[in-house]
């Protein structure tokens, strides 16, 4: 059968500071810049996630982007949106929130969910022009 990537578009809205404890505020400014401010600073994410494979002959669909839109708002959305990534969402208890590692916690995230024969690839926009894709290697 043919392969094809499909596309689901989500966004959450999340407040966050980069910085590395073990270092001065001054270090971490000059590290981070404005990204460090001790009072947090936010992003309006959008998130695309793509998963790629053969198209099941019986339902004509990759992976039925219903339930994944679903999955996408229980595992992403709802735990992050409109929190502090620091401080209300585990995973970054003691990991930056950079966009590439909130990108690999997506993954990890949905990893599970998706039927393992499928390919997954999350795209993270941190901004209009900065933005990481991350796949799983």
């Amino acid at each position: 059968m043919p392969k094809v990537k499909v596309y689901r578009r989500a966004h959450f809205n999340a407040a966050h500071r980069l910085f590395n404890s073990d270092w001065s505020d001054e270090k971490n400014a000059a590290v981070f810049g404005k990204c460090s401010n001790p009072n947090y600073h936010g992003h309006n994410y959008e998130m695309i996630v793509a998963l790629f494979g053969e198209v099941d002959p019986v339902t004509g669909f990759v992976y039925d982007l219903g339930l994944l839109r679903e999955l996408i708002k229980e595992e992403i959305e709802d735990p992050f949106d409109h929190k502090n990534l620091n401080i209300e969402v585990a995973e970054f208890k003691n990991l930056n929130p950079t966009a590439e590692n909130i990108s690999i916690i997506i993954y990890n995230k949905l990893r599970p969910h998706i039927p393992a024969h499928l390919e997954i690839e999350v795209t993270l926009y941190e901004t209009r022009r900065n933005f990481v894709r991350y796949s799983g290697e």
